[in-house]
């Protein structure tokens, strides 16, 4: 079951986003490190997270997402979209965003990425490979040219 929606942003300065936001949300964040910051509002329903990046080169869009309540969220909602032929990876037990998750990912057709996830635990750690290696956390490599024919799911 969906618990979340999720949005990620990419910004230039954490501490000034993460002035502004407290300010539009009405609450403070529920995780800040270094450079990322993560917002989990009840209403609306909604998983914010602030990455610091240079958007110039990344886009301010960072991903999009739903968090589910259970793995067996995931592997159901996963397995859905392979049917369909949308699913592009499975990241199972990964760490990512200072968090242990199991997540699949898909892109639509302009290019966005969209995660399903699941949060097992809180992680010290940004990435599951090198702490500053970024290509390793919160997007997986965008595919070379997106080319997705939209099937009817099988009944």
């Amino acid at each position: 079951m969906i618990n979340r929606m999720h949005v990620a942003v990419n910004c230039s300065d954490l501490e000034k986003s993460l002035a502004f936001y407290k300010s539009f949300f009405g609450e403070g964040p529920t995780k800040v490190k270094e450079n990322y910051a993560k917002f989990e509002l009840d209403s609306p329903a909604l998983h914010f997270s602030l990455n610091e990046r240079d958007f110039n080169k990344d886009g301010v869009l960072n991903h999009l997402g739903f968090q589910v309540d259970n793995t067996e969220d995931v592997l159901k909602m996963g397995e859905r979209l392979r049917e369909s032929g949308l699913l592009l990876i499975d990241e199972m037990d990964t760490t990512c965003c200072y968090a242990v998750q199991d997540k699949v990912w898909v892109y639509d057709p302009d290019g966005n990425a969209w995660e399903i996830f699941y949060t097992k635990e809180d992680s010290e750690f940004e990435s599951a490979g090198d702490a500053r290696d970024m290509s390793l956390c919160c997007a997986p490599p965008k595919p070379q040219a997106i080319n997705i024919e939209l099937t009817s799911p099988k009944k």
